[in-house]
């Protein structure tokens, strides 16, 4: 094909397909409208209403707590060791036995000691024979025995018997007993070892009790008192909560960390709590009532917090002010009272002034111990500003 030709086909076409579109733009409007169906026909009324899940704002009595983490140790906790040197003839050792005060936990060798004693004994008997036979013929006038030599026998007498006093103790230090009742722990020597005033045979600690002792910010020192309540947690045991008391207040404050000392103690009755176990600890300061949604709920923007409230089947954004955090509920403490409806689920679609349509209630979660008040209408609440609870450093909110 020619060029010229080319050039007529493509002139040709581009006739036909500029003239095929104003015929596309020059067509009636009505078609367009049998095409595509009127908002209104689709959805009603104007913007089509959001299908959302709500939630009934409540009161409830809120815990206000402080958290902290420590280490247990034993209510009384020592190093056996012997009080003197010697070979261990006898050792009664068994890790984890509970034994009472007083009871055998080892013995040395004590035949050097023990033949001390009966020395020493003899010794005595007879400073003691002597001092008696003496007082007798100076009584019966008999004997020229002076009082001087009377004297000098009573006191080697005394000397005697402090000697033999000496070897009842170092005697009574070849055995090794427990100082207070309490659990062993595990053995560092064998039956036959000879040992020295510096080897530790075992460990013995009182676990009827446990203390742990922790560090709160100086913020809450004035709110912390003797028998307060606290309960602790470990990883070892995940079900269980342990509750105990404060027993101990620091009075300093450190001066670099801001911080004091709290000692607590925990019931240990069935020996569960070892030494040196890493806790989780919450305190409860104080309780007050308070009007919670659930945490679902909030909406943060910028650095605010926002809920929709429904209104009459309408979204209404409403900006609030949170407090304490507790079991999936957060506390509101303005914008929000007890009884007022809040979208807790589909908040994603739901724009301020839109309509929504509940199609559920979502309870608010909560724990037995948490009171929850009858429901009071919106309109019949008079609007106040309550003060805003200072949260501790180291608290939840």
């Amino acid at each position: 094909m020619s060029l010229t030709r080319q050039l007529v086909l493509l002139v040709f076409l581009a006739a036909v397909g500029g003239l095929g579109y104003l015929v596309y733009l020059e067509r009636p409007a009505s078609e367009d409208t049998a095409a595509a169906p009127s908002p209104a026909a689709a959805g009603g009324s104007g913007a089509r209403a959001v299908a959302v899940e709500a939630a009934v704002a409540a009161e409830r009595v809120l815990e206000r707590r402080v958290e902290a983490v420590g280490t247990t140790r034993a209510l009384q906790s020592v190093d056996i060791v012997p009080l003197d040197d010697g070979r261990i003839v006898e050792l009664n050792i068994t890790p984890g036995m509970q034994i009472d005060e007083g009871d055998i936990i080892a013995r040395l060798d004590p035949m050097i000691e023990q033949a001390t004693l009966n020395e020493y004994e003899a010794q005595a008997e007879e400073r003691r024979a002597a001092l008696d036979r003496s007082m007798t013929l100076r009584q019966s006038n008999a004997s020229t025995v002076s009082q001087a030599a009377v004297e000098t026998l009573r006191a080697e007498l005394s000397v005697a018997e402090a000697a033999v006093e000496r070897a009842r103790y170092n005697l009574s230090n070849r055995t090794v007993r427990a100082p207070f009742s309490g659990v062993l722990g595990i053995s560092s020597v064998d039956l036959g070892a000879r040992v020295e005033t510096s080897t530790v045979l075992t460990t013995l600690d009182d676990l009827s009790e446990v203390e742990i002792e922790f560090r709160l910010p100086e913020t809450v020192y004035g709110q912390i008192h003797q028998g307060q309540r606290i309960h602790a947690q470990s990883a070892a045991f995940p079900s269980r909560t342990f509750v105990g008391t404060v027993a101990a207040v620091d009075s300093r404050i450190d001066s670099v960390s801001r911080a004091f000392r709290v000692r607590a103690r925990l019931p240990n009755d069935d020996r569960a709590l070892p030494v040196g176990m890493f806790m989780r600890l919450d305190l409860a300061l104080d309780d007050r009532r308070a009007v919670v949604v659930p945490e679902e709920a909030l909406v943060v923007e910028g650095g605010t917090s926002q809920i929709y409230l429904v209104q009459n089947d309408t979204a209404v954004r409403r900006e609030i002010r949170t407090g304490l955090r507790r079991n999936g509920v957060v506390e509101v403490l303005e914008g929000v009272g007890a009884g007022d409806l809040v979208v807790s689920r589909g908040i994603q679609s739901v724009r301020d002034g839109g309509p929504v349509r509940v199609i559920g209630r979502t309870p608010l979660p909560g724990t037995p111990t948490e009171v929850e008040t009858p429901a009071v209408p919106a309109a019949a609440i008079t609007p106040g500003r309550p003060e805003a609870a200072a949260s501790p450093a180291g608290s939840r909110t």
